[in-house]
């Protein structure tokens, strides 16, 4: 990782990360144009996007409005190497990116993430705390599972069968250019619901859609429910899944949010 510069970064970016475990983590990033310099915020997509996705750039691009961004794609995702763990070693491709915008100078770095995304910014909160190079300083959560191997909604039983199966994994990998690890999780990782006791004091903001088609409301009540410092619940009217639905207004609501929480910090 480069050292850390006296001042942040004032050009756009586009490098290959490496993480802990020696994958290569496609990332850009974009300086914004927000008064405060010194913020930074890390944007974890959803299960099968990239940071070129039409859905990831938008959200880029109204965050930037607010403060510097760094988005990434996951492992076996877009142009990142590896294969997709589906939420249990990207935890690692964050930390990579939340460690490459502090060497650029930011002194606040913020992580959003959405659906997969928002579960990695859970388990990466709760498992980086006191790391000064990895660590976070406050966490969106959107459209974020509370627990694993939910399947209580038509769209996360085809999630399942494009996990789980062979054929899905083929159709994963020609049709939604993510490449998916073909075995089970061993150990299985801490749930999303067992990592957010552990995030305190670092803020949290858990926002979900009363209309999402893969996870119902009780997945994000559970998850502030379970925050031992407490946590905000925003709980969207007539908002779906993930980065697809999140209007230009809230995705300015979550920035605004974020450059508050993050400066508290």
């Amino acid at each position: 990782m480069q050292p850390i510069t006296e001042r942040p970064v004032e050009r756009p970016l586009r490098v290959t990360l490496r993480t802990q475990d020696g994958i290569g983590v496609d990332a850009a990033y974009e300086p914004g144009s927000g008064r405060d310099r010194g913020l930074a915020i890390v944007l974890a997509h959803g299960f099968t996007g990239d940071l070129e996705r039409p859905h990831v750039l938008r959200a880029a691009r109204v965050f930037a409005q607010a403060a510097a961004v760094v988005t990434f794609s996951f492992r076996g995702h877009g142009r990142s190497g590896g294969r997709s763990t589906v939420g249990d070693r990207e935890v690692l491709d964050l930390a990579a990116a939340v460690e490459w915008a502090r060497s650029l100078g930011h002194t606040r770095v913020v992580t959003v993430g959405f659906s997969m995304g928002g579960s990695v910014v859970l388990r990466h909160a709760a498992s980086h705390r006191g790391r000064t190079e990895a660590r976070t300083d406050a966490v969106v959560a959107v459209s974020a599972p509370a627990r694993w191997f939910y399947r209580g909604t038509a769209p996360m039983r085809r999630l399942h069968w494009l996990v789980t199966r062979p054929t899905g994994r083929v159709v994963g990998r020609l049709g939604l250019r993510t490449r998916i690890h073909p075995y089970d999780w061993d150990p299985i990782p801490l749930s999303p619901v067992e990592s957010v006791p552990l995030i305190a004091p670092t803020p949290l903001l858990v926002v979900h859609g009363d209309s999402d088609p893969y996870f119902p409301v009780d997945h994000p009540r559970m998850l502030a429910a379970a925050a031992a410092g407490g946590a905000e619940l925003w709980l969207e009217e007539g908002m779906g899944h993930a980065e697809h639905a999140a209007s230009d207004e809230l995705l300015a609501r979550i920035a605004d949010w974020a450059a508050t929480a993050g400066a508290a910090q």
